[in-house]
C-alpha cells in the first residue's frame, strides 16, 4: 500500500457519526460496545443499548480498552489493554471471531485504533519499544485484516487516533516510554515529551503541538473531536502529585493550545479518563474513574459542574441527545444538565472506553 495513497477516501470522522447498516439489527441493535469485566474475571466485548440492555457479550482473550468499528459491517476490533499484543476482529451478528491481529517483533498495541470511512483499512496505534517511537500500523480489511505496512506517530506513546473531518489523522502521543519487559513502568517520566500530531492523508506531519516547559509531564492520551472541527483532549499529569494543572485542553490547527479550568478538577486525581462532546450543546464531559468524579463544560469552556459517579469511565454521545457515562452499576444519561441513572447487570464492570455506534 503506498504511503500517498493508504489514507485516500476516508473524508469521515472516526468515532463521529451515526451506523445505520442493516447488519447491526442482527447483532441486537447496540446502541454503544464497550469492554467489560465479570466478576470471574474474564473480560467480553459488550453491546449496550441506551436502556441498559446486554444485547451481546462475546470473550476477548484478556482485559480489553478500547475498541473499533467497521463503517460498512457489524464488525469491531476490540484491542488489549497496553502493553498487550492481541487484537480480535468479531462479527458482532454472530459472535464469530474473524481476525486475530498480532503486532510484528517489538511492537505492541497501545489499546486504540480505527477504520477509514470506507471501511477497508484499518490504523492502530502502536509502540516500537526498543527504539522507542510511536508507529501507526497499516491493515488491510478486504485481505483478511493484513498487516501492510506501518508510519511515524510523530512521538512516543500514541494513544487515541481520530479521523478529522477533511481527513487528516491526529493522534495523541502521551510521550511516556514503556517497555513490555517492565510491564506498565514509565520509564522516561523526567524527560517526557508529549504532544497532539496532525498528518493529512498522504501520513505527513501537518501541524504539532507539543506541551513543553512546565507542562512536559501532562500526558496527552484520550481525545474527542468538536462540532467545529477542533479537538478536545483529556490529560493524565505525570509530575509531583501535589501540583495543580489542567487536565483539559481543546485546539485547532494553526491556533495555540487552550487549557480549561474547573473548580472540581482536583477531584480526578491527576487523572482525565475519557471524553467526550455532545453534538447538540457542545458540552465537554470528561470523566474520572480514580476519582468517581465527571466534571462538565459549555461549549465555550466553562465550568457547567460536576457529578460523582463510581469509577466512571467510558463517555459517548447517546443516540437520543445528550451524553452517556459509564459507571458501576450501570450508565448515566445526561441531558440539558440533567442526569438518568440507568442500571445494568452490577455484575460487570467497565473499561476505559465507550463507543458510539
Amino acid at each position: 500500500m503506498k504511503r500517498r495513497s493508504f489514507l485516500a477516501g476516508a473524508s469521515a470522522s472516526f468515532g463521529l457519526g451515526s451506523l445505520t447498516a442493516p447488519s447491526w439489527a442482527a447483532a441486537g441493535a447496540p446502541d454503544f460496545i464497550t469492554a467489560g469485566n465479570r466478576t470471574d474475571k474474564t473480560s467480553w466485548l459488550v453491546g449496550l443499548t441506551r436502556a441498559g440492555d446486554v444485547v451481546f457479550q462475546i470473550a476477548i482473550p484478556s482485559r480489553g480498552h478500547a475498541a473499533a468499528v467497521n463503517p460498512e459491517a457489524a464488525q469491531a476490533v476490540a484491542f488489549a489493554r497496553r502493553p498487550g499484543r492481541f487484537a480480535v476482529v468479531i462479527d458482532c451478528a454472530n459472535g464469530r471471531e474473524i481476525a486475530r491481529l498480532e503486532t510484528p517483533e517489538g511492537r505492541h498495541f497501545y489499546g486504540h485504533g480505527a477504520f477509514s470511512a470506507d471501511g477497508r483499512t484499518l490504523f492502530t496505534t502502536e509502540n516500537d519499544f526498543d527504539a522507542p517511537a510511536g508507529v501507526l500500523g497499516i491493515w488491510d480489511v478486504s485481505d483478511s485484516y493484513r498487516r501492510v505496512g506501518e508510519v511515524s506517530s510523530g512521538g512516543i506513546g500514541p494513544h487515541e487516533i481520530l479521523r478529522l473531518p477533511d481527513g487528516g489523522i491526529v493522534v495523541a502521543n502521551g510521550g511516556i516510554q514503556t517497555h513490555p519487559n517492565m510491564e506498565r513502568a514509565k520509564l522516561n517520566l523526567p524527560t517526557m515529551q508529549t504532544n497532539l500530531t496532525y498528518l493529512n492523508t498522504e501520513a505527513s506531519i501537518v501541524d504539532q503541538i507539543e506541551l513543553t516547559g512546565a507542562m512536559h509531564q501532562n500526558s496527552v492520551r484520550h481525545i474527542a473531536i468538536d462540532g467545529d472541527g477542533g479537538v478536545v483532549a483529556a490529560l493524565q499529569w505525570q509530575g509531583a502529585p501535589t501540583r495543580k494543572v489542567p487536565l483539559v485542553m481543546r485546539h485547532r490547527i494553526g491556533t495555540s493550545v487552550e487549557f480549561l479550568s474547573h473548580p472540581d478538577q482536583h477531584l480526578l486525581k491527576n487523572y482525565a479518563g475519557s471524553i467526550a462532546v455532545c453534538p447538540q450543546t457542545g458540552e465537554i464531559a470528561v470523566t474520572g474513574p480514580k476519582g468517581s468524579t465527571i466534571i462538565y463544560f459549555t461549549q465555550t469552556g466553562r465550568s457547567a459542574g460536576s457529578a460523582a459517579r463510581s469509577t466512571a469511565s467510558g463517555v459517548a454521545p447517546a443516540p437520543d441527545g445528550g451524553l452517556m457515562i459509564t459507571c458501576d452499576g450501570g450508565l448515566v444519561h445526561r441531558v440539558d444538565g440533567a442526569e438518568t441513572f440507568v442500571p445494568v447487570d452490577p455484575e460487570w464492570s467497565w473499561d476505559n472506553h465507550l463507543i458510539a455506534l
